[in-house]
């Protein structure tokens, strides 16, 4: 099998896939990222390095709608290449990559000039669920809850946002700058997450609008969207948080206040194909803004 296919229309055949996740979990809005696959970031076995974007999204459905235990993804070839074999019958899961074009146009003054243009292909990946051959490491020891409950608190605090509590609202507010929650104890437990998850899988999405300002990010999706920017900055905030969640070791808690928007969003999925590779690339530059607010960190790329 080819790594690649540029035959099919990647970013349809992605896209309809989160739809159809999305749509699922409608009911009790309970979205693709609020799913058991969620609480890791998937990687590639051959450079080592974590997903971003729509492919974070789409190895995610993958994993649940398989029940795949393993966040590790390759190629058939990267697989090979570890010594281990796809299993004959395995199905793979498209995911888009963006190679680097260049191409010469003619320019309103008759000149000629080279042109830049990112193409979407798409490679195919699988899990090593679906592998013989590979002995994965073991995993890594479980942190302790309160010195991971330091590491989120020091991860908020490294920001520096301005975040008030009171109220019984959860937002962020562009003309004050400031990210203003409930009380602690107003957030509660549920059967896939705690208390504390609540309140920490909250702020997070609150500070990933917060990334938009105009001195942070500059993110305005009206142009993009025009009267559903409101909603699909929305769910750039939910797929930031549940990066970050991901990479922090909490549980993102399903926000019943943003079901309204799950109207929306598949709206304009099914009517733009290419909406939410916008959308989970801007979530995953808002992860990147917020990380390089950290001493250190893993690289993501």
């Amino acid at each position: 099998m080819t790594n690649t296919d540029t035959r099919s229309d990647i970013h349809a055949e992605i896209t309809d896939r989160i739809i159809a996740a999305i749509e699922s979990g409608a009911g009790d809005f309970t979205m693709p990222w609020h799913r058991d696959a969620a609480r890791t970031i998937p990687k590639n076995i051959a450079s080592g390095n974590s997903y971003r974007g729509v492919n974070i999204l789409a190895l995610w459905i993958a994993q649940t709608t398989r029940d795949y235990q393993s966040n590790l993804w390759g190629t058939y070839r990267q697989w090979q290449d570890q010594g281990a074999q796809v299993r004959r019958g395995e199905k793979a899961t498209p995911v888009v990559f963006y190679k680097d074009v260049r191409r010469e146009e003619t320019s309103a003054t008759g000149e000629i000039e080279m042109k830049r243009l990112l193409v979407a292909k798409a490679s195919y990946a699988f899990n090593a669920d679906q592998v013989d051959g590979y002995t994965a490491l073991p995993n890594p020891a479980l942190i302790d809850s309160t010195e991971l409950l330091q590491s989120v608190e020091q991860f908020v605090r490294s920001t520096q946002a301005n975040i008030e509590h009171g109220g019984d609202r959860a937002l962020y507010r562009l003309d004050t700058d400031t990210i203003h929650l409930p009380p602690r104890e107003r957030f509660f437990a549920t059967a896939t997450s705690s208390a504390t998850d609540a309140y920490y899988s909250t702020l997070l999405h609150e500070l990933t609008h917060w990334t938009g300002a105009a001195c942070r990010l500059n993110r305005d999706l009206a142009n993009r969207f025009g009267s559903e920017a409101y909603a699909m900055e929305e769910l750039v905030a939910e797929l930031g948080a549940a990066f970050l969640c991901a990479d922090l070791g909490i549980s993102v808690q399903p926000r019943p206040d943003h079901a309204a928007y799950v109207s929306n969003w598949l709206a304009v999925l099914k009517s733009d194909k290419r909406a939410v590779f916008t959308a989970a690339s801007q979530s995953s530059r808002a992860a990147d803004f917020l990380r390089q607010f950290q001493v250190s960190e893993e690289a993501v790329v």
